[in-house]
């Protein structure tokens, strides 16, 4: 019986100094050599500061940015509390919700229909980006709070549309923060 603790014990030290020690310390220098953009979180720096995340939305208000989809992560894009409303579609909060939006939406642009990622939030309430449908939705309105032409805030907003990623995976899809910080440097506002 003793001789069979031994082997347990040696097993479980033998065990755990391979897979909670050397396996993640090789993974990590492996990550930090081959990936390290991505293995330290796809951070956006603008001007020595750490602005965000290529993989994680933010919230945008103001009329001279495009704004991104709802989010139902916590407050809005808090990557502690990721995961979606659970809502169902016959849900009456979220019914209510979406028709409050929409109508938001018209108010911007009356003609157009609301591209549905613009008032559905994903999976994760994380998603840092928007179809094209949703950027060219906001042209308008993005293009005169600027004061630029709508025409070349197109050129902009596909200098920032991707494609399916290795052209078979995913949908064609736009990441806001890049977006709008292009803007900022692009189309500054005039005071």
């Amino acid at each position: 019986m003793k001789k069979q603790w031994m082997v347990a014990i040696r097993f479980t030290l033998i065990t755990t100094v391979i897979f909670g020690l050397i396996y993640p310390l090789i993974v990590t220098v492996l990550s930090q050599w081959l990936f390290p953009r991505q293995a330290n979180g796809s951070l956006i720096v603008k001007n020595g500061q750490v602005v965000g995340s290529h993989l994680i939305g933010q919230a945008f208000n103001a009329n001279q940015y495009f704004h991104s989809r709802p989010s139902s992560a916590g407050n809005g894009y808090d990557p502690l509390s990721s995961g979606g409303s659970n809502l169902g579609p016959t849900n009456q909060a979220l019914v209510a919700r979406v028709q409050q939006d929409v109508a938001k939406w018209h108010q911007e642009n009356p003609a157009t229909p609301v591209p549905a990622d613009l008032v559905t939030a994903s999976g994760s309430g994380l998603d840092p980006d928007i179809s094209p449908a949703s950027a060219a939705f906001q042209i308008p309105r993005v293009a005169k709070a600027r004061g630029i032409s709508a025409g070349e805030l197109r050129r902009i907003v596909a200098r920032h549309t991707q494609g399916r990623q290795d052209g078979l995976f995913g949908e064609p899809r736009v990441n806001v923060l890049e977006l709008n910080l292009d803007l900022d440097e692009s189309a500054p506002l005039h005071k």
